[in-house]
């Protein structure tokens, strides 16, 4: 007898399929953005994904967290704050606020 049930990991790479299937219907120029986003799902498939029941939310979870990282690597950071120091700068003052 095997699974009565997909796995979120098997969910997750349906998704990516259906992705990369999809982008070859965009314009020639932004088929290499769907490829990338269908390559970003795959990214986290074993450690992110046993922490949601839905395939599409894993693989959702997994292209936002890629993004974020691409976004820090640029060289935005001279510009803006990096995001993780902006929550810490956030969380402190509220914490002086209720204080």
């Amino acid at each position: 007898m095997g699974r009565s049930f997909e796995s979120v990991r098997m969910g997750a790479k349906e998704v990516s399929a259906r992705w990369l299937k999809a982008s070859r219907a965009l314009k020639k120029e932004d088929q290499i953005y769907g490829q990338r986003l269908a390559e970003m799902v795959k990214m986290h498939s074993s450690e992110g994904f046993y922490a949601f029941d839905d395939p599409l939310e894993a693989a959702v979870f997994s292209v936002l967290v890629e993004l974020m990282k691409e976004l820090e690597k640029r060289d935005v950071k001279s510009t803006l704050v990096p995001i993780h120091r902006k929550f810490t700068r956030f969380s402190m003052g509220l914490t002086s606020l209720f204080s």
